[in-house]
């Protein structure tokens, strides 16, 4: 299956959000709307934009009962993809899956984040986890997907590792994308575009240098042609 590109729309403005998705879905499979546009805006805002389909990026977090309560409230909002900290636990995560199946076919795919990709060995062991990503990575990935998870949420420096492991039916999303000679910004483990669908990618995200660019929608149609190529 081709990597698609899913565009990170990080903004708290609705106006802009909707901007941005007019210019660069014809070149993304989704759109990303992460955690500060929804406490910004919450269901309203989402409702207002109206290129679908939308990645709902909220990362939940919390104990199994206040989850399952979460993905409850924002099936009606119909995500294509909703995410979880795997580091929740299998309980928390089996919560979830069975709240969302009951949307039927058109229930979100739950992605699990595995290690945040701002964090490198040095934050991980600060946190008391021995050892560095890699492992981490590896560990939570295969608790998230046998608790019922579609897929991962991982750096693309875990992408062969994972692809080794899980097989290449696994759903890897992968952020932390920069184009060569982007700012990398606050990310600590980035691929380009091309070496992370070399690598085995499901999806990519790309914020900053697309909604930062110039041109957007020249940006994101740049970055889905390297995927292509």
């Amino acid at each position: 299956m081709p990597t698609g590109l899913i565009a990170a729309l990080d903004t708290t403005n609705p106006q802009m959000a909707q901007r941005w998705a007019g210019q660069v879905a014809p070149h993304c499979g989704l759109l990303k709307l992460g955690l500060e546009f929804f406490l910004a805006n919450g269901a309203s805002g989402l409702r207002e934009i109206d290129q679908r389909p939308v990645f709902l990026d909220l990362k939940l977090h919390d104990i199994p009962n206040t989850v399952a309560g979460g993905v409850r409230a924002v099936l009606p909002l119909r995500p294509a993809m909703l995410t979880l900290h795997a580091s929740g636990g299998a309980a928390m995560i089996t919560a979830a899956r069975r709240e969302a199946e009951t949307a039927g076919a058109e229930r979100p795919i739950l992605l699990a984040v595995t290690v945040l990709t701002s964090m490198d060995a040095s934050a991980l062991h600060a946190t008391g986890v021995a050892g560095g990503p890699r492992q981490q990575v590896l560990r939570l990935a295969r608790l998230a997907l046998d608790a019922g998870a579609d897929g991962l949420v991982c750096s693309a420096h875990e992408l062969a590792m994972l692809r080794d492991a899980l097989g290449d039916g696994a759903c890897l999303v992968v952020p932390g994308i920069r184009p060569a000679g982007s700012d990398v910004g606050d990310q600590s483990r980035v691929m380009t575009p091309g070496e992370a669908a070399r690598a085995g990618a499901t999806w990519i995200v790309v914020g900053r240098p697309i909604t930062q660019a110039a041109d957007p929608a020249a940006a994101a149609a740049a970055i889905a042609a390297e995927i292509a190529a």
